[in-house]
């Protein structure tokens, strides 16, 4: 088949590269001038399987009143003139109860399980290089009352097949003993040995060089104007060179829309309507100034829901989520204070390792902010939509990294007739064909499962 994927990041170029190893001829079309430049350019680095879990609960709602006014809130919901937002935001509380929430969780990580073993067969089959440390993922909790709480989450995560453990302050740090310098305010953490770290710009990119090495025709630097349909169908996709201004039309078997929070849009033009919204997200990359001090495993924050992750001679810190539209501004009063809350708590849990001067003091913070596509439930859309030929892989929020490897397998092996290997509701796949993926994933799990 010929296949037209629109967008490169993390979940298109996932989706050409499987699609080419099934024997399909695929062009990847994207607007920047290379892959992963947008929402996959400078995430949080952490393949977190065991951390899978919904923005939505029942402690949601409060939680985001509580920081509406805070500007370094975790969880903030900026109102706009937007019926979209608006209609997002009343469906997100409807997910917010226990029932959804269990739900939800079994769906986000039977696809972080079934993606991460999709990844080490990529990586096993490539040899790609790009700062991956398989040394687990650490929470730590400078609040007792959220360590006490902090076993059921653990529990959870037990029940789904992943061994993400409570730990004492002690055995904390003899994990990652980088944190000593922090341990006076530290109550306790969790730890998952089984998940990892790595820069998925680095990743995405080498995997973009692999898919044209292979034949893969890549239109960088392309605008996608329209998808036209008649019939019920997709026709063509209209896209404009931005260096040469030449206009084209890609004809096909199948179109996959995998653009993030851009989406959406995409989609409507055909009719097809999805619940994604875009979540900003900030990051900043430090140079380490005592690289033999710097932690080794992946962390989390839970006061300030923040990941830190090592990335060779840096260290990336990323986090927030900012419900306010398709707004990329770094230089606003809010994006600015969000943008130094986290040099600032990495100067407080890793005091003189990583230089967090600001530019003015002459340091040279990589600050970023991208958006994350997503849908309520956190779930992404992967499947066949009401359009014949067009495809969707989408909605992928703050997993997309997670997610990645296994989204692009997965909807390669839909579109090639096959039935993935999981218990996911697949978007558009009749229920049969459901119940028939849940089947092999079940029999595919019958021993206790093998920690990715």
């Amino acid at each position: 088949m010929r296949v037209v994927v629109l967008g490169a990041g993390i979940i298109g170029v996932s989706t050409a590269w499987h699609l080419l190893q099934r024997g399909h001829e695929v062009t990847l079309v994207d607007r920047q001038a290379d892959a992963a430049l947008e929402t996959s350019f400078g995430n949080a680095a952490q393949i977190s399987v065991s951390y899978c879990e919904p923005w939505a609960n029942r402690e949601a709602p409060l939680k985001a009143l509580k920081w509406l006014f805070d500007p370094e809130g975790p969880l903030k919901f900026r109102p706009q003139l937007d019926p979209a937002q608006w209609l997002w935001g009343m469906q997100f509380l409807g997910q917010c109860n226990d029932a959804a929430f269990e739900r939800n969780v079994a769906q986000l990580v039977a696809l972080g399980s079934y993606s991460h073993a999709a990844l080490k067969d990529v990586v096993a089959s490539t040899g790609l290089q790009y700062n991956r440390l398989t040394k687990g993922i650490a929470h730590y909790y400078t609040s007792q009352k959220s360590f006490d709480d902090a076993g059921g989450a653990a529990e959870l995560m037990r029940r789904h097949g992943v061994n993400r453990k409570v730990v004492s302050k002690d055995e904390l740090l003899k994990i990652e003993p980088a944190l000593r310098s922090f341990a006076d305010r530290i109550v306790g953490g969790t730890y998952t040995e089984s998940d990892e770290s790595g820069d998925c710009l680095a990743f995405t990119q080498k995997l973009a060089q692999l898919c044209r090495d292979q034949g893969m025709l890549s239109l960088m630097g392309h605008d996608i104007q329209r998808i036209r349909a008649s019939g019920g169908q997709v026709d063509s996709v209209s896209v404009h060179d931005r260096a040469t201004g030449q206009a084209r039309e890609l004809q096909a078997d199948a179109f996959v829309v995998a653009a993030g929070s851009y989406s959406t849009a995409l989609l409507k033009q055909v009719g097809v309507h999805v619940p994604i919204y875009p979540g900003k997200g900030y990051s900043a990359t430090l140079k380490l100034l005592k690289p033999e001090a710097a932690s080794q495993v992946s962390l989390l924050d839970d006061q300030l829901k923040i990941a830190i992750s090592r990335l060779g001679d840096q260290l990336r810190v990323a986090g927030t989520i900012e419900l306010g539209g398709f707004d990329l501004s770094l230089d606003t009063p809010l994006a600015r204070t969000r943008a130094q809350m986290l040099v600032k708590r990495i100067e407080q849990v890793f005091p003189g390792v990583a230089d967090t001067r600001t530019p003015e003091e002459g340091g040279d913070p990589q600050f970023w902010c991208g958006l994350r596509p997503a849908t309520p439930t956190n779930i992404p859309l992967i499947g066949s939509t009401k359009v014949g030929k067009l495809w969707v892989n989408a909605g992928h929020g703050t997993l997309g990294w997670t997610h990645g490897a296994g989204s692009g397998k997965a909807l390669a092996e839909l579109i090639s007739g096959e039935v993935p290997a999981m218990n996911f509701g697949f978007v558009g796949q009749p229920a049969a064909r459901r119940s028939a993926a849940a089947n092999a994933g079940r029999l595919r799990h019958a021993a206790p499962p093998q920690q990715a």
